[in-house]
């Protein structure tokens, strides 16, 4: 199967280069006249001075007016600092609505104000800053023209205070936290504003209602008098040091403590182009995973979350499909430890990203596993308006490692995996279409034929439609070590199509039609999977939201598969499999202080049976200082012998405590009924000074029948940033 002409052609025809879309939108920023206490007390005669960004526009719940809420913005600098300054007006009577303290919040949950900065001008990359009425900050790293990874953590200050008719937030972001071009006098800039008591979302720029205010393809302009100034040497140093003790009470081994140390540096090699370095990283202090009943055929996927993998990780992990992932950093360091690491990442010019990471972590005794070296490079060129050509290249390598020599009993590994790839993105000027045409192949020891891949999409999204087609093709001895492929040796067709309507009047913000179908071939064309879907979605004008829908689904198994997952007993291959599922999604209002989501789904099953599915989400706020929630979910399946009736429950109550927006308490427990396992994670965190830590991680397995203790470990870790 090949990538058909015609949709190439529209790839490229599409995106014609055109003026950017808000040019007229202009914010002119002038060197401080004053030195600007961050204090959120406007007195200083540098704000007096500075221009202003008012009369903003209206995003929800309707893009064709002015909003009615107030905001004002201004924006100075000096020679080592970008100060902001943003007072945000009263939308109606009433306390603010937060959720609490903690960093990088939930945009829809929190009365907030978002800066999203394209210092490139270039509409895809970019850095996103803010906070909620309550102080608590925001930030992250934008990438693909929209989106922000709030893993990403830097250093930069900020302060809110609230009078009786507004809420004032003021942030110094120093220079060299950011990346950016010398030279450049015309930055990408918008501002967005969510005031949940009018239920209005806002922006300076306009954006249409159907994409994000964090669109890039509709930011305004900020015009710098003079260039911006050069941030000079930028060094950073971020060593840690930790102790902890753990004990395996499973296996009954004595307690082992832990005393290690570690390195990270961050050196700008130009203002826009970074080497970040690693020695022995460690990342205990990172939050677990929320778990989920497995139910699925394939692999599950788990998002990174460790620090070092992020910053410009989206040219190595968004390449490619959110289940053809030819690198997925997770894969590296998989209970192994990582010995050291560079990366060499970020803008040549207005045009050229770069990407350049070498991993090496140790071996592992136990499982035989040899020393492994992990090579990434991407490079990513930029074509007509806001689209980009990219190209990747992924080796994995075992060192000093021959899988002949391999003892009797012990697992074989591969002696090396490579990737290559390339790919165009496309996104028109006006964001209404976007797509992707991808093109892979991979090289390992004893394979050769069908280890390629090519897929390709094309999305139109306008007010009242979205329509999209995808198709892949992933060959059976393709293979990604390094990358997340759950499925190979397919063909997958996937169009889909909705359509909004929008009443003038009533409860109803919006609502629609939605049908998807996703069906699976053999490399022969033979079907194997489809599912057809028609969902039917319900916004509503307080931002609640409700979706019911109804779907077939039918399934030829390739090999065999136990559908509790229990890898005990097994469906045969070649069984074939059909049933019919209908279900409901509820989400409450974000304003009130008790919220919650209900999901239910009722159908057929493997083998002819059943499944019901209950979940749900509670939580309540004593804002801004504590936030408990409650997700739980109930799975019964009613199966044929030797299976049988079985129910599953997955319960995870959490605690959030924050005292300050630097003293924070995370109390999370999990409880997998599929798994036999209970999981606590408890986590105080303490920000003494920006980008600088105190961690103490506590963590408790048990396994509930009959219950007795598994393991514990407690960590304590000291995070110190230091600039030179």
């Amino acid at each position: 199967m090949r990538i058909p002409i015609c949709l190439l052609l529209c790839l490229v025809t599409l995106s014609v280069t055109a003026q950017k879309k808000n040019d007229a939108y202009q914010l002119h920023m002038r060197k401080a006249t004053s030195a600007i206490k961050i204090d959120g007390i406007v007195d200083e005669q540098a704000w007096q001075d500075a221009d202003s960004a008012s009369d903003f526009y209206m995003i929800l719940p309707m893009d064709t007016s002015f909003a009615k809420v107030r905001t004002d913005v201004k924006m100075t600098y000096d020679q080592q600092n970008i100060y902001l300054l943003v007072i945000n007006y009263n939308g109606a009577p009433g306390p603010y609505m937060v959720e609490s303290l903690r960093r990088d919040f939930a945009f829809l949950k929190n009365d907030n104000f978002l800066l999203f900065m394209d210092p490139f001008d270039d509409q895809t990359n970019g850095f996103s800053f803010g906070a909620n009425a309550a102080g608590a900050q925001w930030d992250g790293l934008m990438y693909e023209g929209g989106k922000v990874d709030l893993s990403w953590d830097n250093k930069w200050r900020s302060a809110v205070k609230n009078y009786p008719d507004r809420w004032v937030f003021e942030a110094v972001i120093p220079f060299k936290t950011i990346r950016y071009k010398k030279g450049i006098t015309r930055w990408g800039i918008n501002f967005g504003r969510n005031d949940l008591k009018t239920t209005e979302k806002s922006s300076w720029a306009p954006v249409p209602r159907q994409f994000p205010s964090a669109s890039l393809a509709y930011t305004g302009v900020l015009v710098w008098d003079v260039p911006p100034p050069d941030p000079g040497t930028n060094i950073s140093l971020i060593p840690y040091v930790l102790g902890g003790i753990n004990k395996d009470y499973t296996n009954g081994k004595p307690e082992k403590w832990r005393r290690d140390a570690g390195l990270d540096a961050k050196i700008a090699v130009t203002s826009s182009l970074n080497l970040d370095l690693t020695v022995n990283p460690d990342f205990s202090q990172v939050d677990v995973d929320k778990q989920v009943t497995n139910l699925d055929r394939f692999e599950l996927f788990f998002p990174e979350r460790r620090q070092f993998f992020l910053e410009n990780g989206d040219q190595f992990t968004n390449f490619g499909y959110s289940t053809i992932r030819p690198f997925f950093s997770r894969r590296i360091g998989l209970g192994v430890p990582i010995h050291f690491g560079a990366r060499l990442s970020g803008k040549l010019n207005k045009n050229w990203r770069m990407g350049l990471m070498n991993m090496q972590t140790g071996s592992q005794g136990e499982t035989a596993l040899p020393a492994q070296n992990f090579t990434v490079a991407a490079l990513q060129r930029k074509v007509f308006a806001r689209s980009n050509v990219g190209f990747i290249f992924i080796n994995k390598e075992s060192i000093n490692y021959n899988p002949d020599n391999v003892e009797a009993g012990k697992p074989v590994y591969s002696r090396f995996n490579r990737n290559f790839g390339l790919e165009y993105n496309l996104a028109s000027a006006n964001n209404f279409w976007t797509g992707k045409a991808l093109v892979l192949r991979s090289f390992s020891p004893g394979t050769s034929g069908k280890d390629y891949v090519h897929a390709a999409n094309l999305q139109y999204t306008s007010r009242t439609w979205n329509i999209g087609w995808q198709h892949e093709y992933v060959g059976s001895n393709y293979k990604a070590e390094v990358g997340y492929v759950p499925r190979t040796g397919f063909i997958r067709l996937a169009p889909q199509v909705t359509r909004l309507f929008f009443p003038k009047k009533g409860p109803l913000l919006s609502h629609g039609p939605q049908l998807t179908s996703s069906n699976f071939f053999t490399e022969k064309m033979e079907r194997t999977d489809n599912e057809l879907m028609l969902n039917y979605g319900l916004v509503f004008r307080a931002r609640n939201t409700l979706n019911v829908w109804a779907s077939t689904t039918y399934i030829k198994l390739l090999q065999p598969f136990d559908p509790l997952n229990y890898n005990v007993h097994y469906l045969a291959t070649g069984t074939k499999h059909s049933w019919s599922t209908v279900g409901a999604d509820y989400v409450s209002r974000p304003q009130s202080l008790f919220t919650y989501l209900l999901s239910a789904r009722y159908g057929g099953y493997y083998a002819d049976g059943q499944r019901l599915t209950l979940g749900g989400e509670f939580g309540y706020r004593f804002q801004p200082y504590v936030s408990i929630a409650l997700s739980s979910t109930y799975n019964n399946l009613q199966l044929p012998k030797p299976w049988g009736n079985e129910d599953f429950w997955l319960v995870g109550p959490r605690l959030d405590v924050t005292m300050t927006n630097t003293l924070f308490f995370t109390g999370f427990m999990q409880y997998n009924e599929q798994l036999k396992n209970i999981n606590l994670n408890t986590r105080f965190q303490w920000r003494y000074r920006p980008a600088s830590d105190l961690f103490i991680v506590y963590t408790d397995n048990y396994l509930p029948e009959p219950f007795y203790v598994k393991n514990r470990a407690l960590v304590v870790k000291l995070v110190y940033w230091l600039n030179l």
